[in-house]
């Protein structure tokens, strides 16, 4: 038995490396799954949209994986959840000994209403506001959850193939325990979304996303109060409703923000500075300057909310970060696995 998976390993090895060499980059999908080839290339940005947690770019190296061409959608969600009956963290009451954990002492306890099920969800505003001020346009909804994106009495009825929404992080690694897979690293991602380009600033190369036919699910117009919908959609778009990239890809840009496995810290490239890595899984904790006390995991890919004025996330090296049991009506995931575990067919 371990002489033939090992057999049938190598065989997967050979027919993967045969693909590139005819083809650096030409898509191999297998079972939901594309191949992502192992690389080296220059992680994080250095150009007038970056941020500073993007800077430096320094050099990494990944090992070639598998990785989920689209995020993960409610269909394949709810066949989790009726299998194990599991619940979301947004369908839990939030426990205030643990929250007091990650705040400032003396931090007092929120009005009961906060202390219920319930999650995130986008209003829009109805004119400019302060860009900051993120409570314009973010409303703490009870009884919304994954079931019930848009709150209480909505469902997910014409919407199987769209991403799953309102998932923390312990959400989307319980899935990845079920289905045998794992969330990416943070390099792993980055890696993928270029599709194998140098240097390029979105998945799709380096066209302006308002620019030319639509290549994301994104807020075109004056966020937070008026969206043109040149794409078509205003809030999630079905999975692979725009063209994917050169690893056969779809929606590494826009729709909705996907979860990393990494921790996030704020100095963690400057840390790493003048060091080639191959394969890293992030900083040992995590730390952000601007809340010391919250721990907090990387996001990548942006979503539907975001635009050039307010985030520009849907560039390849943007990064953005939220506490591990948080969700909201623009956060969801997709899985990777490790070339080994693939078996031929």
């Amino acid at each position: 038995m371990r002489f033939t998976f090992l057999i049938s390993s190598l065989l997967v090895l050979c027919l993967i490396s045969c693909k590139e060499v005819a083809n650096q980059y030409e898509p191999l999908v297998k079972d939901g799954m594309a191949w992502i080839p192992s690389g080296a290339y220059q992680m994080g940005s250095e150009n007038s949209q970056s941020r500073r947690d993007e800077t430096p770019q320094h050099p990494v190296q990944v090992d070639g994986f598998w990785m989920d061409q689209t995020e993960v959608t409610n269909a394949e969600f709810t066949a989790f959840v009726e299998a194990t009956g599991y619940l979301t963290t947004a369908e839990i009451a939030p426990d205030w000994e643990e929250i007091k954990k990650e705040l400032p002492p003396g931090t007092p306890k929120p009005h009961d209403s906060l202390l219920q099920a319930a999650s995130l969800v986008f209003q829009a505003t109805k004119g400019p506001v302060d860009l900051n001020a993120y409570d314009s346009w973010w409303r703490w909804q009870p009884n919304t959850s994954w079931k019930h994106p848009k709150g209480p009495g909505s469902t997910l009825e014409g919407k199987e193939n769209h991403p799953v929404v309102h998932i923390s992080w312990y959400d989307a690694q319980a899935y990845a325990n079920w289905s045998g897979k794992r969330l990416p690293t943070e390099a792993e991602w980055e890696w993928a979304a270029s599709g194998g380009k140098q240097e390029v600033l979105y998945p799709w190369g380096n066209e302006p996303v308002n620019e030319g036919a639509p290549k994301a699910n994104s807020w075109e117009g004056d966020f937070p109060y008026q969206n043109n919908v040149r794409d078509l959609f205003f809030y999630t778009a079905p999975v692979a409703s725009f063209e994917p990239n050169p690893f056969g890809l779809y929606d590494m840009a826009g729709n909705v923000w996907e979860w990393c496995s990494d921790w996030y810290a704020f100095d963690y490239y400057a840390n790493l500075k003048g060091s080639e890595v191959a394969n890293p899984q992030g900083p040992e904790k995590s730390y952000d300057p601007y809340q010391p006390y919250l721990k907090q995991k990387v996001m990548r890919g942006g979503s539907f909310l975001c635009n050039e004025a307010y985030c520009s996330g849907y560039r390849v090296s943007a990064r953005m970060k939220s506490s591990p049991d948080t969700g909201s009506q623009h956060t969801g995931f997709r899985l990777v696995k490790d070339a080994a575990f693939v078996a031929l067919k």
